[in-house]
């Protein structure tokens, strides 16, 4: 009986200390991946300024995407890239925008950054006006490894 207690006591300390190998080797990832998430976030809001906001939307979006723009949501990469061919492409969009917060899940699948952003352009007089507000953005990590937003 002595002989069976020690084993099973040593059978739980042995799962105890995987568990928190586990825990801490995932603590210490969540500093990678959050840095992995700002910087694709920076990435994605040059290639809006630079690109336009079309090509950047369509590149760092996942195949499942959903976005809600005029109080009706947009479901997948195909759905998006209409939205965007739909835009009026006389007007001439800049947005920018920064993460102030980013956050990442234990298991390093899911993230989320929010912050504020600055949309501008020039009316129909040439007045250029500008718009600014908070931006909140889902990422899912995908089988490449790299982060695409499911949710903007």
């Amino acid at each position: 009986m002595v002989l069976k207690s020690k084993i099973i006591l040593q059978v739980l300390l042995l799962h105890v200390f995987f568990i928190s190998c586990k825990n801490e080797t995932n603590v210490s990832q969540i500093g990678l991946w959050k840095s992995e998430i700002r910087k694709t976030e920076k990435a994605f809001s040059d290639m809006a300024q630079k690109e336009g906001v079309a090509r950047a939307f369509e590149t760092y979006c996942a195949n499942d995407v959903v976005m809600m723009r005029n109080n009706k949501l947009i479901k997948g990469k195909d759905a998006l890239k209409a939205y965007f061919s739909n835009q009026n492409s006389s007007v001439n969009f800049k947005l920018s925008w920064e993460p102030d917060f980013v956050d990442v899940s234990s298991s390093g699948d899911l993230g989320y950054t929010y912050g504020s952003y600055t949309l501008s352009y020039r009316d129909s007089t040439g007045k250029e006006i500008q718009n600014t507000g908070i931006f909140h953005t889902v990422w899912k990590r995908q089988p490449d490894q790299t982060w695409k937003f499911v949710w903007d």
